[in-house]
């Protein structure tokens, strides 16, 4: 929401949103229950001309430039090698935790969370199937099937049970600025209803 506030562009709102975790950092409890459950955060950021993946790990982040087809992001780290942007102590850091050797090329991905990033679009997790059904679109994609890929149960999108999805938002940005910007926002906890 700072992001939204204080920048005009997506590659603004990156860096309000970069500079707040290098002050503040983040954490919290990400649940209503008592129960301590936190994550760290990932984040889509677009206007009419570009748009940016952030992800977060403690104080340190990369950041992607989205330069074409389709991107998602989901419940794990999905920025791999290409990094625009990133923490200045993020490959450091790694190396001091023995995560990285300094020698072979650098995945945020792989290094931050022991993620298999070779397997990441083929081995059924919510990302996983985000990329399939996107990439089913690819070429096509309008707000009715961006609705359509929110509201997807079976995929895992749309979760149900002891973590359930609080709300989804499909945004159309022209990039001819004469046309207005459109924001559909689900008016239940569920984008199914």
């Amino acid at each position: 929401r700072l992001g939204l506030e204080r920048a005009d562009t997506a590659e603004k709102a990156l860096s309000v949103i970069v500079d707040l975790l290098e002050k503040y950092g983040q954490g919290g409890n990400c649940m209503e229950s008592h129960m301590a459950f936190t994550y760290h955060n990932s984040f889509l950021i677009a206007d009419r001309k570009e748009a940016w993946v952030l992800e977060t790990s403690g104080k340190y982040w990369a950041a992607e430039k989205v330069e074409g087809g389709v991107r998602n992001i989901s419940n794990q780290l999905s920025i791999t090698t290409k990094i625009d942007r990133e923490h200045p102590g993020l490959k450091e850091y790694a190396k001091s935790n023995g995560w990285w050797d300094g020698k072979k090329e650098f995945d945020f991905a792989a290094t931050y969370s022991y993620v298999n990033t070779a397997r990441m679009t083929t081995s059924g997790g919510r990302y996983c199937e985000g990329y399939k059904l996107l990439n089913k679109h690819k070429g096509s994609i309008t707000s009715e099937i961006m609705m359509e890929i929110l509201r997807d149960k079976e995929s895992g999108i749309n979760m149900e049970g002891g973590f359930m999805t609080t709300g989804s938002m499909v945004s159309v940005l022209p990039q001819q600025p004469d046309l207005p910007c459109i924001h559909f926002f689900t008016g239940t906890p569920d984008p199914a209803r």
